[in-house]
């Protein structure tokens, strides 16, 4: 039993404060070419000097913002998928921060700015998550994307905080798919819309960006038809929840959940509404598996 959900609201102002100095740690790494040695971790991602020193602000930070509430980090000791027993134990949670200190570790080795910072606070109940507050930034721009769910979300920059919310399409509907993992099904999916709408453009992100560019109205889909993981996800989907928007299970118009007997998602998609209008590929059940 840990503690339980903290107030989100009261805990707005200083995530935004820890996600700004977590990227602060992640730039000091990137500025820094001579930094950049990579090692790989046993499912085979990268693992960067960046990766650590954003995990270590964070898990530092978190612990006594919210006294009590364990933080489930894709670099901390409680993120092993094959440890029985650390999932018994996160069955017995009742609150919890979902962290991904460096989520985009390829976009970071790649230099193109498209890496972001991810926390959620989720409520936990028999032993599934809830995200209700999420913030994901993006230490190259400066950029923080904010939700508290059933309260609203904003994106804030150097112009301040703006509110945000998702968009249907008009004549044009705007997908925005991953620039590593792209798939046939995402192409079919991007095919399949043409019957929809006169328009389907197709752009590319990196990490929780993609999530993000939906919850603010600058895309309408963001299919994934390939493996993530829990803390991938769950700070994007805050933001979206909050924004207007959904994260289906891929083939379906059921909400994404976070189990965390296990921390792999399934394939999903994020979309504007739940009016989405869905393309026939969507309910592929060979993919939706």
């Amino acid at each position: 039993m840990t503690s339980p959900t903290p107030d989100p609201h009261a805990l707005t102002e200083p995530l935004v404060d820890l996600v700004r100095r977590a990227g602060e740690a992640i730039l000091a790494v990137y500025d820094d070419p001579a930094t950049h040695e990579e090692t790989t971790k046993a499912d085979g991602s990268p693992l960067t000097r960046a990766d650590l020193a954003a995990h270590a602000v964070l898990d530092a930070g978190l612990r006594p913002l919210a006294p009590g509430v364990p933080v489930l980090s894709e670099e901390g000791d409680a993120a092993e998928a094959d440890d029985d027993a650390a999932a018994r134990t996160r069955t017995g949670w009742t609150a919890a921060w979902l962290v991904d200190p460096l989520d985009g570790t390829k976009e970071f080795l790649a230099r193109n700015g498209e890496f972001t910072v991810n926390v959620a606070l989720t409520r936990v109940a028999d032993g599934v998550a809830d995200p209700v507050l999420g913030a994901v930034h993006v230490p190259v721009t400066g950029t923080t994307y904010l939700g508290v769910v059933g309260a609203g979300a904003w994106r804030i920059d150097a112009g301040g905080r703006t509110p945000i919310a998702t968009q249907a399409p008009d004549d044009v509907a705007r997908v925005v798919a991953s620039r590593s993992h792209r798939t046939p099904a995402t192409d079919a999916f991007v095919r399949g819309l043409d019957a929809l709408y006169p328009h389907v453009e197709t752009t590319t992100s990196g990490s929780a960006l993609k999530i993000c560019r939906v919850a603010e109205g600058a895309a309408h889909y963001y299919p994934r038809v390939g493996p993530t993981m829990r803390w991938d996800t769950a700070a994007a989907d805050a933001v979206l929840r909050a924004a207007g928007g959904t994260l289906w299970r891929y083939g379906t118009r059921t909400p994404l959940t976070y189990d965390l007997r296990a921390l792999v998602n399934p394939p999903f998609l994020a979309v504007h509404g739940e009016a989405a209008r869905l393309p026939a590929a969507y309910g592929d059940a060979e993919v939706a598996r």
